[in-house]
C-alpha cells in the first residue's frame, strides 16, 4: 500500500500486545515487503509490523541502497536512503498511530537499519541486526542513549567480511547503545537459532516505550 507521505510500498500489520514494541522489517537483497513478516511474527508475537520494500533495484532485485560492488557501498546513497527511510517511518507513525519501532533487518536491511540508527537515532527504539556490516566509513558523533541493539552474525558468512560484526558492535557501543552480540556457526542464511536468540532478546530488552507502557499500567492499576 502507499498513502500520503508513505512513499515506500509496504505492508502494515496491526499488533495486539501493548507491551510488544512495533517492528520495522527490513528485507535483504531481492526481498520485498512480504519477506520478513513471518520472521517478525516469530521474533515478537503480537507486535505491530511495518514492512517497506527497498526502492533501489540491482539487476531487478530490490535493495535499500546502492552498492558499487560486493561489500562496497555507495556511502552517499546510504546516507540519502537512510534519511528517506527515517522520513517514511515518521510518516507511518503519524498515519498508523504507532510508537517508535525496533528495526529488524537482515543483510542489506540490517545495514540500512544500522545507518538509520546512526544518522537518525530519534526514529528507532532499537535494532535487531542479522548479518550486518559497518554501513558508514565516516560515522557521525551520536549518542544513542542506551538504545538496545542485537547483532547476530555467522562465523562462516561468505558475504560479511571478517571482523565487521565486532567493528559494528564497538561502533554502536561507543555511541552509547546497549549492544548484545552473538556469533552463530553458520553462513549468511538465517536459522532457527537466529529466531530463538532474537525472540529471547526482544522479551528481555528494556525499550523506552515498553517501560512507559508498563509504568502507565502500574499507575492506572
Amino acid at each position: 500500500m502507499m498513502s500520503g507521505n508513505l512513499a515506500f510500498i509496504h505492508r502494515f500489520e496491526p499488533g495486539n500486545r501493548l507491551e510488544a514494541p512495533p517492528l520495522l522489517l527490513l528485507h535483504g537483497t531481492g526481498g520485498d515487503e512480504n519477506d520478513l513478516l513471518p520472521l517478525g511474527r516469530a521474533v515478537s508475537p503480537g507486535s505491530t509490523l511495518l514492512s517497506p520494500r527497498g526502492q533501489v533495484l540491482e539487476r531487478g532485485m530490490p535493495r535499500f541502497f546502492r552498492r558499487l560492488a560486493e561489500g562496497i557501498f555507495d556511502e552517499a546513497d546510504v546516507r540519502r536512503r537512510a534519511h528517506e527511510l527515517a522520513d517514511f517511518v515518521q510518516a507511518a507513525r503519524a498515519q498508523y498511530g504507532i510508537g517508535a519501532p525496533v528495526a529488524l533487518g537482515f543483510s542489506n536491511g540490517a545495514n540500512i537499519a544500522a545507518a538509520t540508527l546512526l544518522l537518525r537515532p530519534d526514529v528507532l527504539a532499537g535494532a535487531v541486526l542479522l548479518r550486518a556490516m559497518v554501513p558508514l566509513a565516516q560515522t557521525p558523533a551520536v549518542d544513542l542513549g542506551g538504545k538496545p541493539v542485537l547483532i547476530v552474525s555467522g562465523k562462516t558468512d561468505p558475504i560479511v567480511p571478517t571482523g565487521h560484526a565486532g567493528q559494528l558492535a564497538t561502533l554502536l557501543s561507543k555511541a552509547n547503545a546497549d549492544v548484545t552480540s552473538e556469533m552463530l556457526p553458520v553462513g549468511h542464511h538465517l536459522t532457527q537459532a537466529d529466531v530463538t536468540i532474537a525472540n529471547g532478546w526482544m522479551r528481555a530488552a528494556r525499550f523506552q516505550e515498553r517501560r512507559d507502557v508498563v509504568e502507565s499500567a502500574r499507575r492506572s492499576g
